[in-house]
């Protein structure tokens, strides 16, 4: 099956679907579709991430164009480069998926995701190359190194803190063994904070291996046992992140976005009071900002439908349950170090333990999630499946949601609900999940 275009760029097994003929065939067609003579090129810590990356560049060089390597280093990074630079970017990653796999990531320049139409035409030309038996891999090449990738993008980190230090801050910070790794440190201890790193010595298979944003447990511990007053967790290509607060409780996107949100708004800096979420996002988390006088806008899941929202000037803040919070002000993608060193200013200007902040934000509602196998990525659901997701709702009333979705990057079918009573919850949840196997297999 030849992969496709996901709500984050292409993510396959590597090199199984994900191999240097398929990177260089995209790349050939990126190329060709958005006609721009530079391109930066960064990766995550995956074992197959630095042939990938030649791939990409070998492809570019074919093309004409200026090829330049950043090597390991976080979305974020290349997505700032891509706007200060005026350049495209590519990033080898596939975010928070294990090791056996990886990705494309395409930034246009100003360092913007790939508009829909952009997508679809690189798309049709990937297939049209790949068609081709005569178009083979490329011979790898050298490409020009780029001489400093971490420096304006950290300046701007420092430049959204308005200078501001993290001093007394103690930090426990899960690099999930990813791009995050050889530039956290130094990050956070400019910004003066006292920090203890985790997670954070690569070998090409451990990246997210029972770290990270996708499983904070062993940040948890490591939070409550020293003693630190925050824990940051990102995930392997570090543009999300997942906090852990004082007291081991944990401070999810939508818990952020909350926090963020009304700080911004007590500041005047929240643009028409409105904040944009998906569909994903937890009631409590629209309930507080109702509460807040704060509107929202709904989107679909992806951070790219929160960045078209944003681009359009819609709001300047959006996020996912997920840990992607995108701060259009400072940053045109979701970064996991940018949110950390934002959400621990926050907790400094507060002088209120991190603990008490999360536990006050919001009421979380009880949210089971289901992932549902099936044969074929698909979003038509059969009309027992309408029928019976209509009924769930139907007895959860407006005390509760059902979400069911297919999911953007694998072949699953994704069942939320939320309800007051986490049992009724799962069980909603999991005779929904019973019903799209049986109609779905």
């Amino acid at each position: 099956m030849t992969l496709s275009f996901g709500t984050d760029g292409v993510r396959g097994a590597a090199p199984e679907a994900l191999n240097p003929r398929f990177v260089n065939c995209l790349a050939v067609a990126a190329s060709e579709v958005l006609s721009v003579d530079r391109w930066v090129i960064g990766r995550d810590t995956r074992e197959s991430g630095p042939a990938l990356s030649e791939a990409v560049i070998a492809a570019l060089e074919s093309m004409q164009r200026v090829a330049i390597d950043a090597g390991v280093a976080p979305t974020p990074t290349i997505a700032h480069l891509a706007k200060v630079e005026d350049c495209a970017g590519v990033v080898v990653s596939a975010s928070h998926n294990p090791w056996t796999d990886n990705g494309i990531k395409i930034f246009a320049p100003g360092g913007r995701k790939l508009h829909d139409h952009e997508q679809t035409m690189i798309e049709t030309r990937l297939h049209e190359l790949l068609g081709d038996q005569s178009v083979t891999s490329l011979p790898v090449s050298s490409a020009l190194r780029h001489p400093n990738p971490m420096g304006s993008w950290i300046e701007s980190i420092n430049a959204a803190l308005e200078n501001r230090t993290l001093n007394g801050m103690r930090l426990v910070v899960d690099c999930a063994n990813g791009a995050a790794s050889e530039i956290a440190d130094t990050l956070f201890s400019d910004l003066c904070a006292q920090v203890e790193i985790i997670n954070a010595e690569p070998n090409g298979r451990n990246i997210n291996d029972d770290c990270g944003s996708t499983n904070p447990a062993k940040l948890k511990a490591v939070v409550q046992s020293s003693q630190a007053d925050l824990g940051l967790a990102f995930d392997g290509d570090a543009d999300r992140l997942i906090a852990v607060a004082s007291d081991g409780a944990i401070i999810d996107g939508d818990r952020q976005l909350c926090l963020f949100a009304n700080d911004m708004a007590q500041r005047d800096l929240l643009l028409e009071r409105k904040v944009v979420i998906t569909e994903m996002s937890n009631l409590g988390l629209r309930q507080a900002l109702e509460l807040a006088d704060i509107s929202t806008i709904e989107v679909p899941v992806g951070d790219r439908n929160i960045l078209a929202q944003l681009e359009e000037g819609a709001a300047t803040l959006g996020g996912e349950q997920s840990g992607h919070i995108v701060f259009w002000d400072y940053a045109t993608t979701g970064d996991g170090l940018l949110s950390g060193a934002l959400l621990a200013d926050l907790v400094v200007r507060s002088g209120q333990p991190s603990s008490d902040l999360a536990r006050d934000a919001m009421l979380q509602l009880p949210q089971v999630l289901v992932n549902v196998p099936v044969t074929v990525k698909s979003s038509d659901f059969p009309r027992k499946v309408q029928q019976e997701i209509q009924a769930a709702q139907d007895r959860l009333t407006d005390n509760g949601r059902v979400l069911v979705r297919a999911s953007g990057t694998e072949a699953l079918i994704r069942v939320m609900v939320e309800a007051p009573d986490e049992r009724v919850a799962r069980s909603e949840a999991q005779r929904l999940a019973d019903v799209i196997q049986a109609a779905m297999r």
